[in-house]
């Protein structure tokens, strides 16, 4: 019988993903694997796992939505952003098969909604809805699949706006929903985002709570997240928290749709925090 699997922040940990499949796969066939994004950057094959995926993508077995390093790979291989002195790119960007991965890369979804559960890779406004987060997250995909998709990458990155209005236009609305869906961890009641705390709960900036622990439109579905590897594996009935650290020596996490049954793999440290 198979299962659809929802699968955490991977960033370029392939051996521990191919460890994480098999352990499924003894338990399961003709598994569907949805995953939070983030697939590459930090770890040690980034361009393993993006093959991989892709692969498991082409032949019907897998989707995944973009992540902020997911974006940052497209931004460095066009020459928009500089590398970062801890990005683990280079195997990629060098690749003979780059332009085809960084293609299909692009066209990848921001959001997934299955079976009344909203996948995003970071976080959402609590004022939208599943059907609205959609509807915004199509209109950045068109964007990334458009001629002028280079054009919309050079002025994705900043911290403005930092509250959602449906009033907003042009490069300004696309960058806020962009900043929400692949960057938010904290964001206030009247709904502003905050960028500088990358903590766990405990560190929630005065004035500002956990995206999700605001009333929400979502509250009718399942939200399910990665991307904050401090605050790791959270169920709620109506949330699911994916990211547990693997790159930074944690676990790589596995969750089942339909029981919430978890299957982790450990792994190594790759990079220390800071």
């Amino acid at each position: 019988m198979s299962t659809t699997y929802f699968i955490g922040d991977i960033q370029g940990c392939a051996d521990q993903l191919h460890e994480l499949i098999a352990l499924i796969e003894r338990t399961s066939s003709n598994n569907y694997y949805l995953f939070a994004g983030d697939l590459v950057n930090r770890g040690p094959k980034s361009l393993e796992t993006l093959r991989l995926i892709r692969t498991l993508q082409q032949t019907g077995q897998a989707e995944s939505v973009l992540g902020n390093h997911d974006l940052h790979l497209l931004a460095v291989a066009n020459g928009i952003r500089p590398s970062h002195r801890s990005d683990t790119l280079d195997q990629i960007l060098q690749a003979p098969d780059r332009d085809e991965l960084l293609h299909w890369l692009r066209h990848r979804p921001m959001a997934i909604l299955k079976n009344a559960h909203l996948l995003v890779h970071a976080g959402l406004f609590p004022s939208w809805s599943a059907q609205q987060t959609m509807a915004l997250a199509h209109e950045v995909e068109t964007m990334l699949k458009s001629v002028d998709w280079l054009a919309f990458l050079r002025t994705m990155y900043g911290n403005t706006p930092e509250a959602w209005s449906d009033d907003l236009q042009g490069n300004d609305r696309l960058r806020c929903i962009v900043n929400a869906l692949t960057r938010m961890r904290f964001c206030s009641a009247e709904g502003r985002m905050d960028f500088a705390s990358k903590d766990g709960l405990a560190a929630a900036p005065a004035g500002y709570a956990p995206w999700f622990d605001l009333p929400r439109a979502t509250a009718d579905c399942t939200v399910v997240f990665g991307h904050w590897s401090t605050l790791g594996l959270v169920l709620r009935p109506n949330l699911i928290s994916l990211d547990t650290g693997c790159v930074w020596g944690g676990k790589l996490t596995a969750v089942a749709m339909n029981d919430r049954q978890i299957i982790q793999v450990d792994c190594p440290q790759q990079q220390k925090p800071g």
